[in-house]
Formats: C-alpha cells, sequence, structure tokens
C-alpha cells in the first residue's frame, strides 16, 4: 500500500459548507511502508555520511534497470548531465547539439562548460529530437569542418525518441552521443532496449516528480568502467587516494547520500508497479476523454513502450477552451495542471544560440497540457480529473 505526497491545504469550499476535495498534484511522489522501513535501516545501520552500502546496492540496481554497466548515484540529473559532458570533453569555444523541446536542465550543463548549445526541434512522431534535422545540421557543419562535441537527446514526457535513427545519425559524423532520460525510467526503446541505454552515457532524475525519487538525486549510467571511475572522482572533489587532502583538478560535490539511496531502492524495486499504474492511468484518459472534439493525445506508445510518466493532452483552440484555459479551469477545482514544455529557443537565456526550428515544438507548446498522472493516484481522483476536463471542454461547445 502507498500514500500519496502530502497536499496542499484545501480549497475552500464555493458555498462554505464543509471542505473542498484535497488538491490533486501533477506528479507528486509515490511513497508508503517500504520506504520508511528503507530509511530507518539505513538510519540504523549508522552510515549516516555520503556514501555506504546503499549507495553501492543502490547503483548496482540501477545499472541492471538500464542494461548498463556502471552507474554512478547523484545528488542530481542536471549534476548527472553536467560529468557526461566533461567526460566527453566539452569545454569552451565547443558546441553541443541538444533538443528545443525539453526542460531547461537538458541545455543549463552544456553552459556550465562554456560550450554553446545548438537546438534542434522535435518530430512529429514522438516529440523527440528529429532525426532528419539533425543529419542536415550535422551535414552543414561537416562541410563547414565545425562538428558539434557531443549530441544530447531526451526521452520526453517518457516516450522513447527514435533511437536508432538518432545513433545512427551521430554515429555516421563519429559525434558522441548522450541520452537524457531523466523522465523515462521504465521505458523500453522500439529495439527493446530500456532508455538509459542510448549513447556514450545517460542520465535519468530522481526528483520528486519523477517515477522514482529520492527526493532529490540522479545517475549518470554508461558501459565503461573508467568513465565511471573518473564520474565517481569527480563527484567527489577529485579528491586523490592519499592520506591528506590532494587535488589535481577541479571537482565537485554531487554525491548521493546513503541515507537517499536507500530511499531510493525501495522506489525502484516498485518500478514496475508505478509504470504500470501510470500506464493505467493514460488508458483511463484515453478511454474517456478520446470523443471530445479537438482533444487529441501527445505522442505515446508510437516508438517503443513510454513509461506514462505524463499524460498530455493536445488542445485545437479553434475548438476548444485551448490549453491555458483548461489550465485555469482544472485549477479553479483544485487539479493541477501544467503546459509542456517551453521551447529552449524561447527562453530569454537562450535566445541568442543557433537553433533549427520545423514548429513542431512551439505548435506542442501553445497546445500541449499535462493532466495528473501520479502513480498513487486512486481511480476516484483520476475520474475527478476526468469530470473537470470534460466540463472545461464542454462549457466550451
Amino acid at each position: 500500500m502507498t500514500t500519496a505526497h502530502p497536499v496542499l491545504s484545501p480549497l475552500p469550499s464555493a458555498d462554505g459548507a464543509g471542505d473542498a476535495p484535497a488538491r490533486i498534484l501533477l506528479s507528486g511522489p509515490d511513497v508508503g511502508a517500504e520506504e520508511r522501513a528503507a530509511l530507518l535501516r539505513a538510519f540504523d545501520s549508522g552510515w549516516i555520511a555520503p556514501l555506504g552500502p546503499e549507495v553501492d546496492a543502490f547503483e548496482r540496481e540501477l545499472a541492471e534497470a538500464t542494461g548498463r554497466a556502471h552507474a554512478v548515484a547523484l545528488a542530481s540529473g542536471s549534476a548527472a548531465l553536467h560529468l557526461a559532458l566533461l567526460e566527453l570533453g566539452v569545454g569552451p569555444g565547443d558546441e553541443v547539439v541538444a533538443p528545443t523541446f525539453t526542460f531547461a536542465a537538458t541545455v543549463n550543463p552544456i553552459r556550465y562548460l562554456g560550450a554553446t548549445p545548438v537546438l534542434v526541434d522535435a518530430e512529429p512522431r514522438t516529440w523527440g529530437m528529429d532525426p532528419g534535422l539533425l543529419e542536415e545540421e550535422l551535414g552543414r557543419r561537416a562541410r563547414t569542418g565545425r562538428l558539434p562535441r557531443a549530441v544530447v537527446v531526451v526521452d520526453l514526457f517518457g516516450q522513447p525518441c527514435d533511437h536508432d535513427a538518432l545513433r545512427s545519425v551521430a554515429a555516421s559524423y563519429d559525434v558522441a552521443l548522450v541520452e537524457d532520460a531523466a523522465e523515462a525510467l521504465g521505458a523500453v526503446a522500439a529495439s527493446g532496449a530500456p532508455a538509459g541505454s542510448l549513447g556514450e552515457s545517460a542520465i535519468v532524475s530522481f526528483n520528486g516528480n519523477k517515477m522514482i525519487t529520492t527526493s532529490g538525486g540522479g545517475v549518470l549510467v554508461t558501459d565503461e568502467a573508467d568513465v565511471a571511475e573518473r564520474a565517481r572522482s569527480r563527484a567527489s572533489q577529485s579528491r586523490l587516494p592519499v592520506p591528506h587532502y590532494e587535488h589535481a583538478e577541479i571537482g565537485y560535490n554531487y554525491r548521493l547520500s546513503n541515507l537517499l539511496a536507500a530511499l531510493g531502492r525501495a522506489q525502484l524495486a516498485r518500478l514496475t508497479v508505478k509504470v504500470a499504474r501510470r500506464r493505467e492511468i493514460a488508458a483511463r484518459y484515453r478511454a474517456r476523454l478520446a470523443d471530445l472534439p479537438g482533444l487529441s493525445f501527445a505522442p505515446y506508445d508510437t516508438l517503443g513502450t513510454s513509461n506514462g510518466w505524463l499524460s498530455v493532452v493536445v488542445l485545437d483552440p479553434s475548438s476548444t477552451p485551448g490549453s491555458d484555459s483548461l489550465r485555469r479551469a482544472l485549477a479553479a477545482e483544485g487539479i493541477e495542471s501544467r503546459p509542456v514544455w517551453k521551447p529552449m529557443h524561447r527562453q530569454p537565456v537562450f535566445a541568442d544560440v543557433p537553433t533549427v526550428l520545423n514548429g513542431v515544438a512551439d505548435c506542442a507548446f501553445s497546445r500541449g497540457l499535462c493532466l495528473p498522472s501520479g502513480s498513487a493516484l486512486s481511480d476516484a481522483e483520476v475520474d475527478r480529473v476526468i469530470d473537470a476536463v470534460r466540463r472545461g471542454c464542454g462549457a466550451w461547445s
């Protein structure tokens, strides 16, 4: 049995008679007795300081879950991507291709290293990076003798991108590829490989709203033992193995604590159940909302199998209230929903970087809305969301 993340205070009822139903969160942590027992076990073991046996075990289990040989548990997915790019030699003056349709954490680490992002638009099948646009951009840069140092691809909203095509394009130009699977743990690519298995290395996030959570955290996964070893060293302040404190290069305080690793292990043990529940919720939305004029759904199981991380509806503004109007209508009923990611080329901080666009990300942003999808949601709560969406769209017709 699991319990949901504590909700915010109930909204006051419209007529002042009693409390309104509890607020429904977009993707609250799904934690319960197993996680509490794991934390207490780690606490009682005496391994309170960073690192310890829970970290070691969590890394082994994460490597297995992502089909990799090695895993390095870290403080965040951003830290993992930073180290992955650092390992590839990304630095000042370099360029790194990344999707424009993603969260800022995919692109920020490129800037951490003094490099320039090159933003490439999405394909409509998966909302992942468009392999054709990537091919065109790498070809153009090859002709000018300036290939990027790396390509970062994203499995958006838990839907695998076109792993095979993107891998093939990057390999044909001998450009390293990194997979940002922050949202995709438990998803499966079209080839049958798990999310996190693509590229020289990959990362996953354990933020509070992800498939599993360590309250905050992430992992770098790789098949190369030396890459994992260097990542562990850099994440531990690059301290050399001598009795005194000595450092030959700059390091970072990026390691995950033993206590949080214990929480993560309990979460990971229930990953299959969590994925199944989110997919049940996605199916419930499709069964009950598909008849609404002007409402459709984001790519789902179009290549491989989604983990159902977030269920996303797409609203045609000519025949629906539009995504923002529906968001506000849901909020008035105590239901959290959010727009899809605002494309990076529309973010002020990345306004001056090179972009390759086809309009897919802009269209998705203008029409997409994420509905509550957490695995701790009850059927009654999902039905409450469905009824509210139908009311919101019905008011328009």
